[in-house]
């Protein structure tokens, strides 16, 4: 199950103030985001354009600027990106769609994707990594992060508020086989149980994967 991206986006307009105060800092809570960002931005180096697709308020962005990657970041959700303006000055912040980026091809050094993939039926995962794919130029890195299994939940209440969202789980063969299906090259899947206390209880997973040079 998944949900159109009109419908996410009211969500997250609703939900784009607490979203920000509840997960600003989430990357100093967790050890493994912040070893795999690190890794990202070691091999991306001085390479831009780096792109965040479905940054929300700008937290992945902020902690990858704050080491050295030139960045900007994208969503669908306007009010997120309000948030992302106010919290993360001086990163470029642009409106767009992960299943239709408005990129030419062969153009990014660079893809960081947090649990954008959340809400995408099965089919629109694999149009995702297809646009991805798409924009990066050959040697191109692609770091994913998603919930990992085989479920979905329906979110009623988030963050005090009353809601509807739908948040689909993915399998990491699911997901690897997608992104080689695509044509990347170099997909190295890292799983990691969830942090207690610190975020909701789902097991993790983080892909890196690139696209392949001629």
């Amino acid at each position: 199950m998944g949900q159109g991206p009109d419908e996410v986006k009211k969500q997250y307009d609703m939900l784009a103030k607490e979203y920000g105060d509840a997960f600003a800092g989430e990357h100093e809570k967790k050890p493994m985001d912040r070893e795999v960002l690190r890794r990202f931005s070691r091999e991306i180096g001085k390479g831009r354009p780096v792109w965040d697709l479905g940054c929300g308020p700008g937290q992945t962005a902020k902690y990858l600027k704050d080491l050295g990657v030139e960045i900007s970041g994208m969503d669908l959700s306007e009010k997120m990106l309000d948030e992302a303006v106010t919290r993360c000055p001086g990163i470029p912040f642009r409106k767009g769609n992960l299943l239709d980026l408005e990129f030419e091809n062969d153009s990014v050094a660079g893809v960081v994707s947090f649990y954008a993939i959340i809400h995408f039926k099965k089919e629109q995962v694999e149009t995702a990594f297809r646009e991805v794919f798409r924009v990066l130029r050959p040697g191109g890195l692609f770091l994913l992060a998603f919930h990992a299994g085989e479920r979905t939940i329906h979110v009623e209440t988030f963050l005090g508020k009353k809601t509807d969202l739908h948040v689909t789980f993915f399998t990491t063969d699911f997901v690897a086989r997608c992104l080689e299906k695509t044509g990347f090259a170099g997909i190295e899947v890292i799983e990691r149980a969830p942090y207690p206390g610190v975020e909701y209880p789902s097991r993790r997973a983080y892909v890196f994967a690139a696209k392949p040079l001629p």
